[in-house]
């Protein structure tokens, strides 16, 4: 069966400068398995299949597929840059809204995305687990990426359906300069932030640098990441640490220049950027 299909990028500061995700829309009649094989193939850190809703609230229902091999669940509960990408998609294959916001329903539950001038952003999901990291956990974390205990300001869960580590650094420079050891990372999925100084942004609007780990999902680094950029929202405005509204770069080490959107509003976290279809067409599945 041929079925409506776009790949698109996402957090972009220009052509191809963010994170593809393939997006299959129309996706009803598709088993998990079938999903699952797609999702292997494209290669890409994920894969997102658009169905009717079952909660009356939303506009539509998306299940989200990391590419892991047959046997191993690769279906995640939220993705960032997967929810902004299909929503990206949905509208450009004439899905229409029914309220003020786009309404997705995932296995996190509901999420909101806004459009803003030519950016869309979904509001920040709560907290699955949060807290301190245990120290041994922490302890080899820090190894597998080559850091001094000196290096990290703070360490906590961030997870809001991908399960999140993240460590705050004392420097974005610190940040672009971590090569791990994936070995001993194992299966953890780790995030990065470090902060810019005046000198040594890459633009003028740039505050932080993030850098995403995901081996265990077969994503040893994610070119630009929502749902880590979001944890690291929830977690770090609420100790005080970033402003209200900053931008983030990712992706530098791996050839990328994408660029996170962070607005706290007093109600929600925002977390956005802007989304460019890439390929335009449809697969056969």
């Amino acid at each position: 069966m041929s079925r409506r299909f776009a790949q698109v990028d996402v957090f972009v500061s220009g052509p191809v400068t963010g994170n593809p995700v393939a997006v299959v829309l129309d996706a009803e009649g598709l088993t998990g398995e079938q999903m699952a094989a797609f999702a292997l193939w494209t290669n890409l850190s994920e894969t997102t299949f658009v169905l009717p809703p079952t909660d009356p609230s939303a506009d539509y229902r998306l299940r989200i597929f990391t590419p892991t091999p047959a046997g191993v669940d690769g279906e995640l509960p939220f993705a960032g840059h997967p929810t902004l990408g299909s929503a990206h998609a949905w509208l450009a294959a004439g899905g229409v809204p029914r309220g003020e916001v786009i309404v997705q329903e995932c296995g996190i539950g509901l999420v909101e995305i806004r459009r803003d001038a030519d950016r869309l952003a979904f509001a920040a999901p709560g907290l699955r687990r949060s807290g301190p990291i245990a120290d041994d956990d922490l302890t080899r974390v820090r190894e597998a990426l080559g850091l001094d205990a000196g290096h990290v300001l703070g360490a906590a869960w961030v997870d809001n359906g991908p399960p999140w580590m993240g460590l705050r650094l004392d420097s974005a420079a610190r940040v672009l300069d971590v090569r791990p050891d994936y070995a001993a990372l194992g299966a953890r999925d780790v995030g990065l932030i470090g902060a810019y100084d005046e000198g040594s942004r890459p633009g003028t609007d740039v505050g932080f640098e993030v850098r995403a780990f995901a081996p265990g999902v077969a994503v040893p680094e994610d070119p630009v990441t929502g749902s880590l950029n979001a944890g690291l929202a929830v977690w770090l405005r609420g100790e005080g640490v970033l402003p209200p509204s900053y931008v983030v770069s990712q992706g530098t080490v791996l050839g990328r220049a994408g660029r996170v959107y962070v607005d706290d509003d007093g109600d929600h976290i925002w977390v956005g950027g802007r989304s460019a279809t890439v390929i335009d067409g449809s697969v056969a599945l």
